[in-house]
């Protein structure tokens, strides 16, 4: 799966990680990783990119993620203090594609004490229905 990400995005996969079965996306105010071994995506931070091309490499990894299949999917944003419409935008297509999926459970893990989380993520919800909330 690294070696896809790195050839579509052009974006630097932190090797420690690969070792683990993880691959770590990092900017100066966020981290997003993937372990691929739970098939969890961990945001952390403040997600303020502009628009969809600065993005491109979260949804790179967030598509190649939901064009796996897998049984079970978590999102874990507890930590991400802060995503902007774009961001939004960019999880909210994740959640649609992996609703296509059919086969594939979601987990999105969220905590009530971030203000834009307690909406955002109940949206994500109306987008696919079975999808399950996990607050902290």
């Amino acid at each position: 799966m690294f070696d896809r990400l790195r050839t579509k995005c052009g974006f630097k996969v932190n090797t420690d990680y690969v070792k683990d079965k993880a691959v770590n996306i990092e900017g100066e105010d966020y981290a997003v990783s993937l372990d691929d071994e739970t098939k969890t995506v961990t945001c952390e931070g403040s997600l303020r990119l502009s628009g969809m091309t600065e993005y491109a490499p979260i949804v790179a990894l967030l598509n190649e993620l939901a064009d796996t299949v897998p049984p079970t999917v978590t999102l874990d944003v507890r930590k991400l203090k802060f995503l902007n419409s774009s961001g939004i935008n960019a999880l909210s297509k994740f959640v649609i594609k992996v609703r296509k999926n059919e086969k594939t459970a979601m987990f999105v893990k969220g905590s009530k004490s971030i203000a834009w989380q307690k909406k955002s993520l109940k949206n994500l919800q109306r987008l696919m229905p079975n999808l399950e909330l996990q607050w902290e």
